[in-house]
């Protein structure tokens, strides 16, 4: 199958004519701005707005945070010459509102409660298309808001089918009640973030700047550690890419690969301006000391392949929401839609060296065809500053420590705790006659198709993910975390998939396909070091089966079998790939846990 080769060179072909000719036309009419009529690392890479999610009483003691955040309709301005852009955005209010939205840091165990606001107008500024799965209110935008890798209460989940529009004049089948989202914050001190999660509209609600950073810290936990710390060596970078119109318009395309079925929807979005902290291309002033940079891949679905110019290295202290056992040195890593990686630079290893540049070189899509070289583009820049009095000239006493966590601290992963084996199938479909993608299934159900899986509080499985699609799935689990134990590849994935699809099975039927038998002499991938700890989001890689260990019990302390909250009420959980466009367009379940 060829398609996502052919939409690759496409891509490519059209950011090469959009730079060769200066400007194109977007199929709306407007016409599409060349980046490459954009000067890079001329605005100042902001750090959000940070809010506290927990109060101090009297003494000192620390109480349940309680905040409000609103989606509105506002400008913002992502680059000095750029038209502001019109955008949805989280904050405290219209004026304060920002892309991504304001920071909010929580303390573990201290509750925060959130009320989410809706005051986004009757219509959405980007095409949304009426044929898929979606939210479909009479008017009004659709919202409802995830914490990713937070352990929280269904209800306060997220869930697709729990959105509302202003003022609660239409809500989602799943919808109970407006009052305060609540999360509990007793999980591993880590980084979480927070964005839209309504059916059918999540990749159009996030392009538009619905998410933002959460952070759960522990002082007692961390301060041990003495990694680089304070708001200016301790920093957020969110990612993503975003096309724009000439008078500074977001662009999303209006048309889709299958008009005739799907009229505006897409198989994947890229954007040729990459954006960091709601700016492109930035710059940020550094000193030759140590900084930690906590990065999200907030893209649609872009992999960032990342690394710094001058063979500076990365050093991984944390993967998703979890510290690392121990940290682990890379040149260059990559990261998916949705992943987290917490990382510190060392600038002092620069040598003479007054800038680095973060780049990426992942194709889009990824992975691409084999031997296909991928343009290496800037991200943003580090501009190191010896003699800038407005940088703290303090000595740099942080240090990275050979261990982050105690053997004793979290679960050690062990598949024979594993209560059951779960087989799920990854399947594309096309339109016939074509090789374009219609919709994309896990196990060969719909989203609204019954709950087939119902994990049980208190165990832990394995998930024995087959992808029989030519993408690289990143999967993501709520409420759970798992580690990945292997993958292997495929002998003949089109025979598989070609039985299993005739058999019209899920994951379920791959052993009357002789799954082993395909499995066998395939290429064994080794998971990466900074990726064999808990995570929320893993790369399921193209024609492979993963085998993860999924946990449905807290992670810490390591015996606890129960959840601080009913896991079996409430609207349930999902479980689905994060790449927004095949998400919004059926590839996510529903799953229920039981006591």
């Amino acid at each position: 199958m060829e398609k996502r080769r052919f939409l690759g060179v496409c891509l490519l072909v059209a950011v090469l004519v959009l730079r060769a000719a200066v400007l194109g036309r977007g199929d709306d009419g407007g016409r599409l701005l060349d980046p490459g009529k954009l000067e890079m690392f001329v605005d100042e890479l902001p750090d959000m707005p940070r809010m506290r999610g927990y109060g101090v009483a009297e003494g000192g003691k620390l109480v349940a945070g309680n905040l409000t955040i609103g989606m509105y309709e506002t400008m913002w301005k992502f680059h000095r010459d750029l038209p502001a852009t019109r955008v949805f955005a989280y904050g405290t209010s219209k004026e304060t509102a920002t892309v991504p939205g304001p920071t909010i840091e929580a303390m573990q165990g201290v509750p925060t409660y959130v009320t989410w606001t809706n005051h986004l107008p009757p219509r959405h500024f980007l095409p949304w298309d009426p044929t898929l799965t979606a939210a479909a209110p009479g008017s009004g935008v659709p919202a409802v808001v995830h914490l990713h890798g937070g352990v929280q209460h269904s209800g306060s989940d997220g869930h697709s089918l729990a959105w509302f529009t202003a003022g609660f004049a239409a809500t989602g089948p799943r919808f109970s009640s407006p009052a305060a989202y609540e999360y509990p914050n007793q999980q591993p001190p880590g980084n979480l973030w927070y964005h839209d999660h309504a059916m059918g509209l999540t990749r159009v609600n996030i392009l538009a700047g619905l998410l933002g950073a959460y952070r759960v810290a522990s002082p007692a936990e961390e301060a041990a550690l003495n990694l680089p710390s304070g708001e200016a060596f301790d920093r957020n970078l969110v990612l993503f890419d975003r096309d724009f119109l000439a008078d500074g318009s977001l662009f999303m395309n209006r048309t889709g690969n299958n008009p005739s079925v799907h009229p505006q929807w897409q198989p994947e979005y890229f954007g040729a301006v990459v954006v960091a902290n709601g700016k492109a291309w930035p710059y940020l002033r550094v000193r030759r000391r140590r900084y930690r940079l906590r990065i999200l891949n907030a893209s649609n679905a872009r992999f960032f392949r990342l690394s710094l110019s001058g063979g500076l290295r990365f050093v991984h202290v944390a993967s998703d929401s979890v510290y690392l056992a121990r940290p682990v040195p890379t040149r260059a890593f990559l990261l998916a839609p949705s992943e987290i990686a917490d990382v510190v630079v060392d600038f002092a290893e620069s040598g003479n060296a007054t800038a680095i540049v973060l780049r990426s070189d992942a194709p889009a899509p990824y992975p691409g065809d084999p031997g296909d070289k991928a343009e290496t583009v800037p991200v943003m820049k580090f501009v190191i500053d010896d003699d800038d009095d407005a940088l703290s000239t303090e000595p740099d006493t942080s240090s990275v420590p050979a261990r982050l966590t105690s053997p004793s601290q979290y679960a050690k992963p062990d598949a024979r705790e594993a209560v059951l084996t779960r087989r799920i199938a990854m399947y594309e479909y096309t339109k016939e006659g074509t090789d374009e993608p219609t919709h994309l299934y896990l196990n060969a159900r719909s989203y609204m198709d019954p709950v087939t899986e119902t994990p049980r509080e208190g165990t832990s499985e394995l998930w024995d993910v087959i992808n029989l699609t030519d993408d690289n799935h990143p999967l993501h689990v709520h409420l759970a975390l798992f580690v990945a134990l292997e993958q292997r590849s495929l002998r003949d994935v089109d025979d598989l998939k070609e039985c299993m699809m005739a058999r019209g099975s899920g994951g379920g039927g791959a052993d009357a396909c002789g799954l082993e038998r395909h499995l066998a002499g395939g290429r064994k991938h080794v998971v990466p070091k900074q990726e064999r700890g808990w995570k929320n989001v893993f790369k399921v890689r193209p024609g492979t089966v993963t085998r993860l260990l999924v946990r449905f019990r807290p992670l810490s302390p390591p015996d606890s079998r129960r959840f601080p909250f009913d896991v079996a009420a409430g609207p349930g959980y999902v479980y689905h790939c994060h790449i927004l466009d095949h998400e919004d367009n059926e590839m996510m379940r529903p799953m229920k846990i039981v006591r």
